[in-house]
């Protein structure tokens, strides 16, 4: 099976990340490229499967270049693939990659949605994109609910995009020493208003000798070392800043918590699962698919404070409990959202629509 994996993003975020878990735990009958418009993000995504060759293109500019478009189709053809998988940060992304796949003979298409989000997109690249992703031979996102939103937002047809949850290698790095003493609730994170932590220092107050650990950096920390400061818990948060495989971190906390503005399927929450740590989120994307509430953590709506004070207080105060929602955790992650799961699960949609076959069939079986 030649299988080209294509990304137009400009650098490493969570949609490349996972494509690199992905084309890794491939079986070893696949031959695998990666085609992109910015090398050092093909070669990240590459780095997963050793041997993988890298190509790149021009990044388009604007919706009529023909001269990108004709680029892509040759290294497409190129590279001669049975399948081109079209990995999309956000619904709008790759659209030359699809047009080139759908123009190439004997090509198929599979298109990936990561986030599903809106944005003010003009009428006429809305309307492109829902000619382009009625010429695909699947259409996927990242869970369910995902999917759906897809759906509403490009205006597909009910049912026409498919679920394929995310997943992340079940092996752990080696933990780091814990980032402070007692009860650690923390999350791993750029520090920016979709993740939405400045939720998390406003309960802090209410949990009583907790420490807030958020490892990363972005644009929000000095608001949120601000608000700390207002709320008078800043000797009680600690930021990191950026850190190399911040996944270390993880086996050290009490609780994970990602109190999200919006999201697809996000891969910390995977990794804290596989790390045993329970975890409390807001009901965004497929976030609900992944953490069962009560089971493996616990969701709450967007926006809730009290809700999310409650859950995080419940969990912090009850041991027993942690170490029951954690361990269930570490067994769903392991059954359901694994790399070798996610790709298990691709190998099917991508054997299917070489055939000529149903995906969606292929997934159900």
């Amino acid at each position: 099976m030649r299988l080209l994996a294509y990304t137009d993003a400009r650098s490493v975020g969570g949609a490349e990340i996972v494509l690199g878990y992905l084309i890794g735990a491939l079986g070893p009958d696949y031959e695998v490229g990666v085609l992109a418009v910015e090398r050092a993000v093909g070669e990240a995504v590459a780095a997963r499967r050793p041997g993988t060759v890298v190509a790149t293109v021009r990044e388009p500019a604007g919706l009529r270049d023909r001269g990108a478009l004709a680029e892509h189709r040759r290294a497409i053809r190129a590279f001669a693939p049975a399948v081109v998988h079209v990995n999309q940060a956000w619904p709008w992304a790759g659209g030359y990659a699809i047009a080139a796949a759908v123009a190439s003979p004997g090509v198929r298409a599979v298109a990936v949605d990561h986030l599903p989000v809106g944005g003010a997109i003009p009428r006429v690249r809305r309307a492109g994109r829902r000619l382009l992703a009625r010429r695909l031979d699947a259409h996927v996102a990242v869970g369910e609910r995902a999917a759906r939103e897809v759906e509403r937002l490009v205006g597909l047809p009910d049912g026409s995009v498919l679920a394929v949850p995310n997943g992340v290698p079940a092996e752990l790095p080696q933990p780091a020493p814990p980032l402070a003493p007692g009860t650690v609730v923390g999350s791993l994170g750029r520090l920016t208003d979709q993740k939405d932590y400045a939720a998390l220092v406003r309960v802090l107050p209410r949990l009583e000798g907790v420490t807030l650990a958020l490892v990363g950096d972005g644009p929000q920390r000095p608001a949120l070392e601000r608000l700390a400061a207002e709320l008078g818990v800043a000797d009680r948060m600690l930021i990191t800043g950026w850190v190399e495989d911040a996944r270390r971190h993880l086996p050290a906390l009490d609780v994970f918590a990602l109190p999200s503005r919006w999201e697809g399927m996000p891969l910390v929450i995977l990794e804290a699962m596989h790390a045993g740590v329970p975890v409390v989120a807001t009901d965004v994307g497929s976030v609900a698919e992944a953490v069962a509430d009560g089971e493996t953590g616990y969701v709450v709506a967007p926006g809730d404070g009290d809700a999310l004070a409650e859950r995080l207080g419940r969990l912090v105060a009850d041991g027993e409990l942690r170490r029951r929602l954690g361990e269930r955790a570490r067994a769903v992650a392991a059954e359901r959202f694994s790399a070798t799961a996610m790709a298990a699960r691709y190998d099917r949609v991508y054997r299917a629509v070489a055939a000529g076959d149903d995906p969606a069939a292929a997934l159900a079986r």
